[in-house]
């Protein structure tokens, strides 16, 4: 799985907001410090390199110096520092954790608007807003898919969907039927269920937002009752269950799904953007890129990832901002998408990257991230609420009563809202 799209969204920041709001770090006179995630990725990381080597040339006022962590340690590393008031003045933050990251003061709002590209012009997903302003920006996205094989749907006589035309839930449940009776896979679908952590509320909660359940009711952001125990909620979690006792997907996937999609194990994946040049390696003109099941509400895909934003204790904002703009040009957005392999944020950029160019076979990633996108709930408690809802999607596919979990989900949830000093999402 993907370290992009398995989004961490593990550091909560406990206590009440605005806590990360005092004192002044991050620089020292004009050089600045910034943080990234990206130590163990080269490719990445190397874009983020040549960006701020790029802007210390670009000028004599400011210096920006980095400094990078492995994933797995990054967010302990922040909310650490946060805690010590020695933030750098630049950071980047993974997508949902913004409003939770902004609610604790870690974070300033952002002004963009000196930059080459505008943010309206980016995907929005790639924009972490939270209370009606903007505290990062990211230059990629990925997107959830189907995989599976041309020549396989059409043996079995499935229907090949399309972005205007997905398949219904009625659909899909006949396709997998087929290649059940088919006997030839061991997995007509897998979902890639042996991911724990992020990748749960990720990958399945917008299956949950199609039926026309969700996380959280939006209206408010103070309460999930309805939205995660409601009828159509409860109508995911029974056909959730469904797929296992039907013997359609496997309760817990292997080690590698794509592996064994790619070995022929599997029929359809349920998966990621990322994957996309492995399997067109494979198969070839033969891959299927389908775009998500349509339960009843529509298509809904996650969305977010990695962006960037500036500490509320730096202490020289006016040489934070100054970088961040100068970040954004097309052409950074281009390099990255590129180094990655992901989405790039903007429509111009996805002309520049090969693939993703109008008509290139992975120009319906950026469509679905346009067309299909749901940002993770709004709300400071998202963190607690991505561990509640992981912990009890695990437990429906175990075969826990369906009702009385996501009624236990939300009792959780609301306690949690009720008992921190949260402002409502926007």
């Amino acid at each position: 799985m993907s370290s992009i799209a398995a989004l961490a969204a593990a550091a909560l920041v406990a206590g009440c907001g605005g806590s990360g709001s005092t004192g002044s770090s991050g620089a020292d006179g004009n050089t600045l410090t910034l943080w990234t995630h990206n130590a163990g990725n080269a490719a990445e990381y190397g874009v983020v390199k040549q960006v701020v080597k790029d802007f210390n040339a670009s000028q004599s006022k400011y210096k920006v110096k980095i400094q990078a962590f492995p994933q797995g340690s990054y967010n302990d590393s922040v909310v650490a520092a946060a805690s010590a008031r020695k933030l750098p003045c630049l950071l980047d933050v993974d997508g949902p954790n913004v409003p939770n990251w902004a609610w604790g003061g870690y974070l300033a709002p952002l002004d963009l608007s000196k930059g080459q590209v505008a943010v309206k012009d980016q995907l929005p997903s790639t924009v972490g807003t939270y209370q009606g302003k903007t505290y990062a920006s990211g230059f990629y996205d990925v997107a959830l898919t189907m995989y599976s094989r041309k020549s396989v749907l059409k043996k079995y006589g499935i229907r090949v969907p399309t972005l205007d035309k997905p398949w219904t839930k009625t659909e899909f449940g006949d396709a997998l039927a087929r290649l059940k009776s088919g006997g030839k896979f061991k997995n007509p679908l897998d979902l890639g269920t042996g991911d724990p952590g992020e990748w749960w509320p990720y990958a399945y909660s917008p299956m949950l937002q199609s039926f026309g359940g969700d996380l959280i009711d939006r209206s408010t952001y103070k309460s999930a009752k309805g939205a995660l125990n409601g009828d159509k909620a409860v109508e995911w979690g029974e056909w959730f269950r469904s797929l296992v006792t039907k013997g359609y997907a496997p309760q817990k996937s292997s080690k590698s799904p794509g592996d064994d999609f790619r070995n022929g194990k599997t029929a359809i994946q349920w998966d990621g953007s990322w994957s996309a040049q492995a399997n067109i390696d494979k198969f070839g003109s033969d891959l299927a890129i389908l775009p998500p099941v349509d339960f009843g509400d529509g298509p809904k895909i996650g969305g977010a990832s990695w962006q960037w934003a500036m500490s509320s204790s730096c202490s020289n904002k006016a040489g934070a901002q100054a970088y961040l703009n100068f970040s954004r040009q097309t052409k950074y957005f281009v390099d990255f998408a590129k180094a990655t392999g992901t989405i790039p944020a903007t429509s111009v950029a996805a002309q520049q990257v090969k693939g993703y160019e109008t008509g290139g076979q992975f120009n319906i990633f950026l469509k679905e991230a346009q067309k299909f996108a749901v940002v993770r709930p709004v709300t400071p408690a998202y963190p607690y609420i991505s561990t509640v809802f992981s912990k009890t999607a695990m437990d429906i596919l175990a075969g826990a009563d369906v009702k009385g979990a996501l009624d236990q989900a939300v009792s959780q949830i609301d306690n949690n809202l009720s008992t921190s000093n949260y402002s409502s999402g926007s």
